[in-house]
């Protein structure tokens, strides 16, 4: 079966106070490297050279919400960069919500990368391919953070979902605000065939790009959220949601921390035994 036969009319209900379709200017800053706000605020561009990567990250910060952002990746040889999308909170005992693109040889798929990170620790990578070159156009990244759960999405079909099991003593990232971060850098050490393929900075400078950034969120202003005690983000994550989101496992996911026992050889983590 096709995966548009798995797409059908798909229905987000999110109860949220600010929605915010973005202007670069005014939701994000460069924080390092060069990157360029274009077109008044409607594209940004990170640049990755033999001197220097670059990042931005968001002005406002979260704490459950709905983000989307579309991106265009660095297109031909690509191995050795990653470009990063991801939220995140500060200090040692951090949370974070995790794509990373991972370069590759032109004519080679990009590794998408996603992990979870609560209270500092992660480990919980799943990778998958993708169905489409994401180099060619534009593409929209979405992750759905609510109390029950995160839902990792590629142009609106689920690829992954990381459910709240503090129930069994999982922990949830849930109290911590987060900013939205991304960048693009050297990490030819590891990223492309652990570390084999360095980048050829003969095609030098690389360039992502970004465009039509969403916030369906609430965000953080001096410890108060502009969400009521009783708005948090749904979404209907129905029959057909879970029947996309099994096919693209079953088809594009290439590892699952769930399914990698070698590597935890006191067991696998608990969640696993779950939802994974």
């Amino acid at each position: 079966m096709k995966l548009q036969q798995l797409i059908p009319v798909l229905m987000i209900n999110i109860l949220l106070a600010p929605i915010s379709a973005g202007n670069f200017y005014q939701d994000f800053m460069v924080n390092w490297g060069n990157a360029k706000i274009e077109e008044n605020g409607e594209l940004l561009t990170l640049a990755l050279d033999e001197a220097s990567g670059s990042g931005f990250q968001s002005i406002n910060e979260y704490l459950f919400g709905k983000i989307d952002m579309q991106l265009k990746l660095v297109p031909g040889n690509s191995a050795g960069t990653v470009t990063a999308y991801y939220l995140s909170s500060k200090g040692s005992n951090w949370d974070e919500i995790d794509f990373e693109f991972l370069g590759n040889l032109s004519g080679d798929p990009y590794i998408l990368h996603t992990n979870v990170f609560s209270q500092g620790k992660g480990n919980r990578e799943q990778q998958f391919y993708l169905w489409f070159d994401p180099t060619a156009d534009f593409h929209t990244y979405s992750i759905l953070w609510n109390p029950q759960h995160i839902i990792f999405s590629v142009d609106g079909i689920p690829i992954r979902e990381f459910k709240n099991l503090e129930s069994i003593g999982v922990p949830f990232p849930k109290n911590q605000p987060m900013k939205i971060y991304s960048s693009l850098w050297n990490a030819d050490n590891w990223a492309t065939r652990g570390g084999l393929v360095k980048i050829d900075w003969s095609q030098a400078p690389f360039y992502a790009s970004y465009r039509n950034f969403n916030a369906n969120a609430c965000y953080m202003n001096n410890g108060e959220s502009s969400c009521n005690s009783e708005e948090s983000p749904e979404w209907l994550f129905d029959f057909a949601r879970q029947g996309q989101m099994k096919w693209v496992q079953d088809h594009y996911m290439i590892y699952n921390y769930c399914k990698d026992s070698p590597r935890f050889p006191q067991g696998l983590p608990a969640e696993c035994y779950v939802s994974n």
